[in-house]
């Protein structure tokens, strides 16, 4: 996929992807972007009540949404960050498209702790990787309010992994960085043990021969497919007859969530 973007991504960057399987971009949301994101997630919410995230999957002690690409200029901007394509494209190659865009957030005193997954359960394989997620931090990521944590190196080890390891590491950072993670490392949610809610978004790739998490194509209004720009409709793979395969019938699928 020839795109047009600037590869802002640093040498220190690359080495932590390839070595540790992830790796923080500081401050990639700017304080007036980061507001936009927070209000319109907060808009989402109140809209969607009960329904929130219903086209995917609720989590338990989580708030869920999905299908955000069809629900703001905003949420659009993230699957089109230059720094995060140039990531996606160092882990998964020149063929790859968008999955999905969701937001989740662990829920105030609660047990939203996650068991270590790779993304849609999948393993490398002959081609190499195939799946690639980043986290956008709409809050602090702190010691006790349900951080990612994630077990450094476990992209290469060719294995699903056990709920917990004792190497995993927590993964801290303020509003507004985002972790690029090659979704083969092992990795979850841990428990919130504070009074707010723990908030973020996750912008997650695959492959090209892979199927999309949440079908694009099926989800977006007409109205939405109307405003994107040739760019982003590649990202979604809109025009790709090979994801229409794919994903026709073969989206839905979760590292944990059943």
């Amino acid at each position: 996929m020839a795109l047009r973007y600037n590869r802002g991504v640093t040498p220190e960057n690359i080495q932590e992807l390839q070595e540790q399987g992830y790796t923080i971009l500081p401050q990639m949301i700017d304080p007036a972007w980061l507001d936009e994101l927070r209000a319109a997630v907060a808009e989402c919410l109140e809209r969607e009540g009960e329904n929130a995230g219903g086209e995917f999957r609720r989590e338990a002690n989580a708030q869920r949404l999905a299908n955000l690409v069809d629900k703001g200029e905003t949420f659009r901007r993230v699957i089109a960050h230059p720094e995060l394509l140039a990531a996606v494209a160092l882990v998964l190659g020149p063929d790859w498209k968008l999955s999905s865009l969701n937001y989740r957030a662990a829920e105030p005193f609660s047990d939203s702790a996650q068991p270590l997954h790779c993304d849609m359960g999948l393993l490398p394989d002959a081609q190499g990787y195939c799946v690639f997620n980043s986290i956008w931090m709409l809050d602090d990521f702190t010691s006790d309010n349900g951080p990612t944590r994630a077990v450094p190196g476990s992209h290469r080890s060719g294995a699903l992994p056990p709920a917990s390891h004792p190497d995993e590491k927590i993964i801290l950072g303020r509003a507004g960085d985002v972790i690029l993670m090659n979704a083969h490392c092992w990795h979850g949610g841990t428990a919130n043990r504070t009074a707010h809610a723990r908030r973020s978004l996750h912008g997650f790739f695959v492959r090209g021969d892979q199927p999309q998490q949440q079908y694009q194509k099926r989800l977006l209004r007409p109205e939405t497919l109307t405003a994107l720009s040739p760019d982003l409709r590649r990202i979604l793979a809109l025009d790709d007859p090979r994801n229409d395969e794919l994903s026709a019938t073969g989206s839905g699928k979760s590292g944990f969530l059943r």
